[in-house]
């Protein structure tokens, strides 16, 4: 157990860190944590956190509101039941709140108090409401840093967490003024050893960040998915990927975004305020779609869109690469993908890119596949000659 944050919260690995703000991978840590570490919130992220590093030996213990989340982290491995074990736990080193943001101050501000030499991290969604709310209540700040794992998946739950949730992902660390060094090193650490990439900004510019990056995108998709509400069924078996791809994540959890959405209003509302512009400018240019001027505005607003969407980095970062597509009819079986991808690897080509698309009550679905563009004809002609149809 360590007895001082202040002198030790450092030694979650016995590696020094760097103090560098660039992005840092996994393979920068070397040694497994030591030291206790009670995960708050027994949920996809925190049980995934314990199960992340249980893996690496970890005396991990978890606590939730609910006893059967709790029981069930346990029994998949996330940590020991601090409800079972009474008494058991001691004092943790570290203490990660992984909970909806509407409990998250509370939390964490108790468990400063509790656990008055322990650091103390975060892991909900929207930062600057958190630290603000911390500092009207006095909080220890010194011992305390926020941090955002930039991971999940569609399901909820402990049941669906994974050790390996936060591998090669961005995680951010918002420090504030108060964070003492010591504090910042402990849960970079924890991040680190749990395969993350790092990544260190201001709270104000984290929620500024995910405002655009990932809350304007959930409101877009769910109000586009409210517009199918009436639409007829069989209007809607005509639907192709496009449909699917920018709707995906309107399936999200109602009870959790109206948490989050009205945590970072602020910085949500200014984005949608451009959105509500283009659209108006839309609108008005089609209410007169032969206008002089009209369909070189529709251009524009799409070229736009063309410059946003190619500033997204590729899967290896930096510049978005360009491949070459092609699409390869598939028999609707069990085994035919990855029957397709064994045949690519073992001819020499590297898969960039996968996407699926089922053809409505057909039994074969479309597998797109993106490559190398030196290397598309070489596969067509490849997967021809071995009895596969390649469509376009």
């Amino acid at each position: 157990m360590v007895a001082d944050a202040g002198r030790d919260a450092d030694s979650l690995t016995e590696s020094t860190e760097p103090e560098s703000s660039v992005p840092e991978s996994a393979t920068t840590a070397t040694n497994a944590p030591v030291g206790t570490v009670l995960i708050v919130g027994a949920g996809l992220l925190g049980a995934s956190i314990g199960l992340g590093l249980r893996n690496l030996g970890v005396d991990t213990w978890l606590r939730d509101a609910s006893p059967t989340a709790e029981a069930v982290g346990e029994d998949i491995g996330a940590g020991l039941s601090e409800r079972a074990w009474p008494g058991q736990m001691g004092d943790p080193q570290l203490v990660v709140v992984a909970t909806p943001p509407d409990v998250t101050v509370d939390l964490v501000a108790a468990a400063l108090r509790e656990f008055p030499h322990a650091v103390v991290t975060d892991v909900a969604s929207v930062k600057g409401a958190v630290l603000r709310g911390l500092e009207e209540a006095g909080a220890d700040l010194a011992r305390y840093v926020g941090s955002h794992p930039m991971a999940g998946r569609e399901k909820s739950g402990p049941v669906a967490a994974r050790g390996e949730l936060f591998t090669s992902m961005p995680w951010v660390l918002c420090s504030a003024e108060q964070t003492a060094p010591s504090t910042r090193r402990l849960v970079k650490a924890l991040a680190v050893e749990l395969g993350a990439t790092v990544t260190e900004m201001s709270a104000q510019e984290h929620d500024d960040t995910v405002a655009l990056i990932s809350h304007l995108p959930q409101v877009m998709s769910s109000l586009l998915a409210s517009r199918l509400q009436d639409t007829a069924l069989h209007h809607l078996a005509l639907a192709g990927q496009g449909l699917r791809d920018t709707t995906r994540i309107a399936g999200s959890d109602p009870g959790l975004w109206v948490q989050i959405l009205s945590a970072n209003a602020s910085s949500l509302v200014p984005a949608l305020h451009g959105v509500r512009e283009d659209l108006e400018r839309l609108i008005t240019t089609l209410e007169a779609p032969t206008a002089p001027g009209a369909r070189l505005d529709v251009a524009q607003l799409i070229a736009e869109g063309n410059a946003g969407q190619a500033r997204i980095p590729g899967k290896h970062g930096g510049a978005p690469k360009a491949f070459a597509q092609l699409t390869v009819l598939v028999d609707d079986i069990p085994g035919t993908i990855a029957h397709l991808l064994t045949f690519i690897g073992e001819i020499g080509i590297n898969l960039e890119d996968l996407r699926l698309d089922h053809s409505p009550g057909q039994p074969v679905g479309l597998a797109e596949v993106s490559v190398e563009p030196n290397r598309r004809d070489e596969l067509v002609e490849a997967l021809t000659a071995n009895g596969w149809k390649v469509v376009q």
